[in-house]
């Protein structure tokens, strides 16, 4: 019988990490029109890292569009109202944008964890549970 170790985070406590470290809203479960109940796998360190084309999204919450370049995310100045006829969006939204349409893929945000030394070479698994 073979055992393998993995190690488990719980998402909310992966949002605390992701966001103490980079200054950003984020919420690993809005992300790809909300995540149901489960798990994700992933493995770092990571060769090749998948990240996202778009450098900009429409600024819609709740927008169609998810998911920009690591690059672009931290890029962007966090407090940075939203470009939109909605004042809704504009004056509340903000956070919502960011957890929803606004965010890097997993991959780019665990290599770059891994490589500041804030979380170590392995096999994780992020519980999502809500």
């Amino acid at each position: 019988m073979k055992i393998k170790t993995l190690n488990s985070i719980d998402v909310s406590e992966f949002d605390a990490l992701v966001m103490k470290t980079y200054g950003r809203t984020y919420s690993f479960q809005q992300q790809d029109g909300c995540k149901e109940r489960g798990v994700v796998n992933f493995t770092v360190p990571n060769a090749n890292p998948d990240d996202f084309e778009n450098d900009s999204i429409p600024e819609e919450v709740n927008g169609d569009d998810m998911g920009v370049s690591f690059k672009a995310w931290l890029t962007r100045d966090p407090e940075q109202k939203l470009n939109t006829d909605d004042e809704w969006a504009r004056d509340n939204g903000l956070s919502l944008f960011w957890e929803r349409n606004f965010y890097p893929s997993l991959d780019m945000v665990t290599q770059d964890l891994y490589q500041r030394g804030l979380i170590p070479a392995g096999k994780y698994q992020i519980i999502i549970d809500w």
